[in-house]
């Protein structure tokens, strides 16, 4: 059901919305989680490696893809908080063009590199032939996984973060059960993993897709809605590619790591891998919160109720840092048993070592979550330059990191990677949502489709009514 953000008290709608979205993101990363745990159990440490070696490299393009869909479904909750139920459509329709012909470049290329870039990434010998398995399957489905993301983001974008979540749900289920079935029993190795999550993932497109037709007339795209002209497309292009090339900027930093733990041997590889599954399953707890404040600003800044932006974003900061230390504390006092779930006793370097990680990122995720939260923040407003800027720093931070002290201190320096990045990306965002408030209050701001209406459609003053409606039921 599509409900509005724009009214409510804002911090009881955020978290409403927001918790849809932490359950998600987990489930998500914990089907990561079992994908690994089924890996490293079945076919060994060095397999567990193989898979942790393509990180950066999937990152790298399908995070470019990811950031792309989540910025094309912007102006899509800019036009539902505006009540524009034609934008609504025009800008669904422009967003499927952009992400299937995303989705294409990205399969071709990334299969046809896949070899190429792991083995300039200097990944081990040992690794190279299952890692380049992985990387292709993955890639080969690449246009299937920038779907699920496109329309659970533009399902979100219209106040709907349950749906999502069911379907993430079915996927996520019907993958832990394919990996065990193919890694387990039909022994097809790490491509197996690859494969069984595609296959769950064109089902979960295919329950989107059947969902909107059934149940969302408002997303339903009528045939006049595919005639998309050159503003219509530079507009979501203006959201997607500062997001996707925010993504990308954040994963050459990942590679950048990988290139530096690849020459630390296989142990560090397998203690970077673990620990960065443990890891993204508490950091999608504060991206839920920062994913929610972008729709809720997204959807106020198009009602024109700029105070009670300001107000929720304020609140929304106050959550996600006590999340944050919830999660720091969770992790510092049960990293070991969490770790040893992975890769057994008989690994205890690797144990300290990915623990070790844990620990340090986790009392930094207060800073974490301020970068969140201010991120979308800004995203939902439109400003796509600070996020991207703060990308840069980021880059900047991790690559530094890696080369100094990761030289000097081995997997201990690396570890300091994220901490420094996150602390620069907040100095880069602070004064930027500051300077943005200000704009604001100033009326500097303006909707980007605003001159693209001719208010020509009958449809917008009853969707509005509808819109109202639906939040009011729910």
């Amino acid at each position: 059901m599509n409900t509005s953000l724009t009214t409510g008290t804002p911090w009881k709608v955020i978290v409403i919305f927001a918790i849809p979205l932490l359950v998600g993101n987990a489930v998500q990363q914990m089907y990561q989680v079992f994908d690994a745990m089924i890996v490293g159990q079945h076919l060994g440490v060095n397999a567990l490696a193989s898979v942790g070696a393509t990180s950066g490299i999937l990152f790298l393009l399908v995070g470019f893809a990811w950031g792309m869909t989540s910025g094309f479904a912007i102006p899509v909750a800019q036009a539902f908080g505006a009540g524009d139920k034609l934008q609504v459509r025009r800008s669904i329709a422009a967003g499927t063009i952009l992400t299937f012909l995303t989705g294409l470049a990205i399969t071709v290329g990334g299969v046809a590199l896949s070899e190429g870039i792991l083995t300039l990434l200097q990944t081990p010998s040992e690794l190279l032939e299952e890692a380049v398995t992985f990387a292709m399957v993955n890639f080969a489905g690449a246009c299937i996984t920038m779907y699920f993301n496109y329309l659970c983001a533009v399902i979100r974008a219209v106040g709907d973060s349950r749906t999502p979540l069911i379907f993430l749900v079915l996927s996520c289920g019907l993958n832990a059960g394919l990996v065990v079935l193919f890694v387990a029993h039909f022994h097809m190795g790490v491509g197996g993993a690859a494969f069984a999550t595609i296959l769950s993932e064109l089902c979960a497109v295919i329950f989107c897709f059947t969902y909107i037709w059934l149940r969302m007339p408002t997303l339903r795209v009528r045939r006049t809605d595919w005639s998309q002209g050159a503003k219509q497309m530079g507009i979501h292009l203006r959201f997607g590619v500062p997001m996707g090339l925010q993504m990308s900027i954040i994963a050459i930093g990942t590679l950048v790591v990988q290139i530096r733990l690849n020459t630390l041997g296989t142990e560090s590889v397998a203690a970077y891998t673990t620990a960065v599954r443990v890891d993204g399953l508490a950091v999608a707890f504060l991206q839920s919160i920062g994913i929610s404040s972008s729709t809720f600003v997204a959807q106020n800044f198009g009602a024109g109720q700029k105070e009670r932006i300001f107000l929720g974003v304020r609140q929304a900061i106050r959550i996600a840092i006590s999340v944050a230390l919830l999660l720091a504390i969770t992790l510092i006092t049960v990293g070991n048993p969490i770790v040893r779930s992975f890769v057994g006793s008989a690994n205890e370097n690797v144990v300290a070592m990915a623990h070790n990680y844990l620990v340090v990122n986790g009392c930094m995720y207060w800073i974490l979550a301020i970068l969140f939260v201010t991120r979308g923040s800004l995203q939902g407003l439109g400003k796509t330059i600070p996020p991207t800027a703060s990308g840069f720093l980021e880059l900047t931070m991790r690559v530094t990191t890696a080369i100094t002290l990761g030289g000097a201190f081995g997997f201990a320096g690396i570890v300091w990677g994220n901490p420094l990045a996150w602390i620069g990306a907040v100095a880069v965002l602070i004064p930027s949502w500051i300077r943005a408030k200000r704009e604001l209050c100033e009326g500097r701001n303006a909707l980007p489709f605003a001159s693209d209406i001719d208010g020509t459609d009958r449809d917008n003053d009853e969707f509005v009514v509808e819109r109202e409606l639906d939040f009011a039921r729910n």
